[in-house]
């Protein structure tokens, strides 16, 4: 049988969970989507309050994936432990809140869902995601579906993960980057990967911030925090289809929510 999985980029405003409120519930019944994962980490701009993740939630996620903006607002770290359906980087030091692997009930089926940050300009300190990601996969029993949010910031770290769990994970997409890309595709042994959902924001934007800020800082000015863009938002992601007879993917595609 065929299951149809949504995962979501970056959502990066409060916005733009509005707009997933709006719009999500319908998009989930016209697809058959069974099961929705959404990378969180950027809500606040930097972070994701308790509140917010509630929000993400009641939107239409069945888990939160986060970042290296884990911990933009420390108030989080009693929520990753109170709450497995939120998960943060699995190769974070182990001294850290939270968890990042998880395995679901979903009727039939069961699913994995594994967070990975990237060490290739983006977190040094992390431990090694190839490494953890073996260890995580010998651990219980083989749930039916395996999914993989690896955010990172260097392609070439995202499509060789890939490679080393081709045909051991249902599906790997890469987050972080805010900007989809268009090499969406099953690897030879089954899984389906994507190098980078995009993100769920303002559609005039630079990366979900407000296109005058952005100008000014890279023309050298003092351009302060950066502010969430306003104006209508997009979702953008991938929909995989997944066989449970094999465990693997059949189809990628890449969506966008308008």
């Amino acid at each position: 049988m065929l299951y149809h999985i949504l995962a979501l980029g970056d959502v990066t405003s409060e916005s733009a969970v509005d707009h997933l409120q709006k719009h999500l519930p319908a998009f989930k019944r016209n697809k058959d989507v069974c099961f929705t994962v959404i990378n969180g980490e950027n809500v606040s701009g930097v972070g994701l309050t308790p509140h917010q993740a509630e929000l993400l939630f009641a939107a239409g996620a069945d888990v939160i994936t986060l970042g290296n903006h884990t911990w933009g607002k420390r108030q989080i770290g009693d929520y990753l432990d109170e709450n497995r359906y939120i998960l943060r980087p699995a190769n974070f030091s182990p001294r850290t809140p939270g968890r990042g692997w998880g395995v679901y009930e979903c009727g039939r089926i069961s699913i994995g869902v594994m967070n990975l940050i990237g060490r290739c300009n983006l977190d040094w300190k992390a431990a090694d995601p190839f490494a953890t990601a073996d260890r995580l996969l010998a651990q219980g029993d083989r749930p039916t579906f395996t999914l993989v949010d690896f955010h990172a910031e260097a392609t070439s770290e995202k499509l060789a993960l890939a490679y080393y769990l081709d045909g051991r994970v249902s599906a790997l997409w890469g987050t972080h980057t805010h900007v989809p890309t268009a090499d969406e595709r099953v690897f030879p042994k089954g899984t389906g990967y994507i190098t980078d959902l995009g993100m769920t924001g303002s559609v005039e934007s630079v990366l979900g911030i407000r296109p005058e800020q952005s100008v000014d800082f890279f023309l050298g000015g003092l351009s302060g925090r950066f502010q969430a863009s306003e104006g209508p938002c997009k979702a953008q992601g991938c929909l995989f289809t997944l066989d449970d007879a094999t465990g693997m993917c059949t189809a990628v595609e890449r969506v966008d929510i308008r």
